[in-house]
This record gives structure tokens, C-alpha cells and sequence, in this order.
């Protein structure tokens, strides 16, 4: 079995879905766990590997970084940054911006006023928002994941962007971690550098089998009787004097 963690917005289905023709006999269990506790699950081994938002602490783990996402702002559908197709920060100086707890974006200076309260989650800020008590800024496919018909999001111009990665112990990195890292970074099944179905203690026997049918192809051919065939090459020529 491979125990695969994903955090909220990341879509792990089409890596699952190679997983699921090449390697059929080995299930894949899909954890999701909240930003916050993935790395502590991964560093326990609650899981083999993980997608994870960066930046995290690398301690013990190895990283790929995959892809970055685009910061949005999600406001409701009649506030008045919805005119525009894209927003700057400085659109935003006077409106209140709720910052989650579980914020994964770094920010050199958090855009807008201070809301009153910080809510635990990105799910109670988007819940704030649909109240019209503020804003909140996050990564687009979390903007996605909390879509709700009276909400709306906006791409944000000059902002810090969320990297999604994936991350697995260094200590625990095991074949079959080994077989999911090809396929996230889109190996082939006969890739020169992912795994191969013949292990190195086969190869040796294969090309040993090989040699009695390569000896016999290369015997010269016998006539009838049991002696070797004459070439033919000298035809009608007698033996060299001596």
C-alpha cells in the first residue's frame, strides 16, 4: 500500500489515475490533511509522500517543487473590486483582509487593514467574506475549493504566489516512492531513470540465456554426413601448389 497526503486545493486525481494502470497491485490510500499538520504526519510516517504548499520546514524531507499558483481576491460578487478583471494591492488599502491561521502565503506586507479577528482556517475567513465583514486573499484553487453563488475572486496583481511541491523523509525513500516521483515528473514506464520491471539479478541470467541460441547461429553449417561444408567461395579453383 502507498499512503499519498494532499493538501486543501491540490487535485492529486490524474497522478492517482497513472498510479492505478501501472502498478494495480499495489492500492493507493489518499490522505487529506490540513496544510498545518502534513509535514508533522509525513515526518511520523502517517504517510509515504505528500503534496504540500510552500514555503515548509525541509528538516528531514526531500522537496520537488511542482508548480506555483496565482493569488486571488475573494469579495462579494456586488463589492467593488469585481469591476475589474484584475486587482492590484493598492486597490485594496482600505478594505479589511482577514488573515487564516493557515495562510501558506508569505508576505513582506500584508496588503490592506487588519481585520478583527483571525480565523482559524480559510474556510471560516471565506464564511467571514460571504458575510461582508472583509476580504481574503489565497490561492486560486482554494478560491475554487470554497466557491460559494454569492462569491467572487479576482487574480491580484504583484502578489506573493503559493508553490505547491511534494514532499516525502528522506530516510524513507523506498521503491515505491521512488515509482511515484517518475510519474509526477512524468516519466514513462521504461524511463532510463525511473524503476525497471527486470532487477539487476535478472539481467545476468537473461543474457546467459541468450548465448546457447547465439552460439548456434553462429556454428558453421554440416552437410549429410556429419562434415563441415565446403565453401564455396573457391569453386572450380585447385589447391594452391606448395
Amino acid at each position: 500500500m502507498f499512503r499519498l497526503a494532499y493538501v486543501p486545493g491540490v487535485t492529486p486525481a490524474k497522478w492517482v489515475n497513472v498510479w492505478t494502470e501501472r502498478m494495480p497491485d499495489v492500492p493507493l490510500t489518499l490522505l487529506a490533511v490540513p496544510a498545518a499538520e502534513v509535514v508533522g504526519l509525513l515526518r511520523d510516517g502517517g504517510a509515504d509522500a505528500g503534496f504540500v504548499r510552500l514555503p515548509v520546514d525541509r528538516d528531514g524531507l526531500s522537496v520537488i517543487p511542482l508548480y506555483v499558483e496565482t493569488t486571488v481576491v475573494v469579495a462579494p460578487k456586488d463589492h467593488v473590486v469585481t469591476a475589474a478583471d484584475e486587482v492590484a494591492i493598492a486597490d485594496l488599502t482600505d478594505d479589511e483582509i482577514f488573515h487564516p491561521l493557515d495562510d501558506t502565503i508569505e508576505w513582506a506586507v500584508r496588503p490592506g487593514l487588519p481585520a478583527f479577528i483571525r480565523p482559524a482556517t480559510t474556510a471560516d475567513a471565506v464564511q467571514l467574506v460571504a458575510d461582508g465583514a472583509g476580504l481574503v486573499l489565497v490561492p486560486q484553487s482554494l478560491a475554487r475549493l470554497h466557491h460559494r453563488r454569492d462569491l467572487t475572486y479576482r487574480p491580484l496583481l504583484d502578489a506573493p504566489q503559493s508553490q505547491v511541491a511534494l514532499a516525502w523523509p528522506t530516510d524513507a525513500t523506498t521503491d515505491l516512492v521512488e515509482d511515484f516521483i517518475g510519474i509526477v515528473r512524468g516519466r514513462t514506464v521504461n524511463s532510463s531513470r525511473g524503476r525497471t520491471p527486470a532487477s539487476p539479478a535478472e539481467k545476468p541470467a537473461q543474457k546467459q540465456a541468450q548465448k546457447p541460441a547465439q552460439r548456434q547461429a553462429q556454428k558453421p553449417a554440416q552437410n549429410g554426413s556429419g562434415r563441415r561444408a565446403v565453401p564455396t567461395s573457391r569453386k572450380g579453383k585447385g589447391r594452391r601448389p606448395r
